[in-house]
């Protein structure tokens, strides 16, 4: 396959390093020049749970023309840079190509279908990978646990099967799923049980479930999201949310969330998208969010500070 990866920060920079070593031809788009750069003149260096090597021969871009046509499309970057990635995406998609959309949160398809009709998106779920980028050029994963594809309205169709073999074959874990909402509200609970507390209280995983208050706070999250899934009708398949996020949790302790590294750089997160979607539905479905607003409100505030 040929595979346009749009946004390799740490978790599209993990996509690259395992299919490039596969022998696709990769290529890594992103407007960060330094870790483009290197990844061209170096190759890029992998460390973690899949072992440490180097990929050569990862192409290298700054906007997806760079790579022309694709025959998967992963968009991995933030949730407010997807339109506009998959405005660039759109007139170079031929028939048969597929856009994955790889967002935290809720609505990552529908962001991208704004732009790229919908019958060439999927959705990907990423869990358990903890990734981060030590320096240019480089990318570190505590784990990889799972990799989850469906096509965005449901049911099983012989492409996602496809990507599932390219991507077992690259060495992920990864299964096709016919009913990827539901996937995505499961990994939506872990995502907001550790994204705002460990950026808030500006610790690991592991630290966080260790202080037995700001633990207390992650899981009045998680209950939270639970509570508006599901009045929303998600049918989740375990009746203990509480325990799911703390199995979760307990095997990626040294992990920093994407929204605590965002903090730790000075840059805007993804808070609106992960704990402010908990907050939005539930002053729509009338439940009550107090643990989600406050870690929202002092974040967004401490987000208005950085330069």
């Amino acid at each position: 396959m040929k595979v346009g990866i749009v946004g390799t920060g740490a978790m599209g920079s993990v996509y690259a390093g395992l299919l490039g070593r596969a022998g696709h031809e990769v290529w890594a788009i992103d407007t960060w020049q330094d870790h483009v750069d290197a990844i061209a003149r170096n190759g890029l260096a992998v460390s973690g749970a899949s072992g440490t090597y180097v990929v050569p021969g990862i192409n290298s871009g700054y906007k997806p023309g760079d790579a022309g046509a694709c025959d998967l499309w992963v968009i991995g970057t933030k949730a407010a840079d997807v339109e506009e990635v998959a405005t660039h995406v759109a007139p170079l998609l031929r028939p048969d190509d597929v856009v994955m959309a790889f967002q935290n949160g809720l609505g990552a398809g529908e962001r991208v279908a704004r732009r790229i009709p919908e019958e060439h998106v999927v959705i990907g779920i990423a869990e358990g990978f903890g990734s981060s980028i030590p320096t240019a050029g480089s990318v570190h994963h505590h784990g990889m646990r799972l990799i989850r594809i469906g096509e965005m309205h449901g049911g099983l169709s012989d492409r996602v099967h496809r990507i599932e073999r390219t991507w077992g074959d690259a060495g992920f874990t990864v299964r096709a799923f016919a009913d990827i909402e539901l996937m995505v509200w499961e990994k939506f609970l872990c995502n907001v049980t550790l994204s705002a507390p460990t950026a808030a209280f500006d610790v690991t995983v592991g630290e966080l479930m260790a202080n037995p208050e700001a633990w207390m706070i992650a899981l009045g999250c998680t209950t939270e999201a639970w509570r508006v899934g599901e009045a929303k009708g998600v049918p989740f398949r375990f009746d203990d949310p509480i325990r799911y996020v703390t199995e979760f949790a307990a095997t990626i302790p040294d992990a920093s969330p994407s929204m605590r590294l965002d903090h730790l750089a000075r840059r805007p997160s993804e808070v609106d998208v992960i704990n402010g979607a908990v907050v939005d539905l539930g002053r729509e479905l009338g439940i009550e969010t107090p643990h989600n607003a406050t870690l929202c409100a002092i974040l967004r505030e401490r987000e208005s500070r950085f330069a």
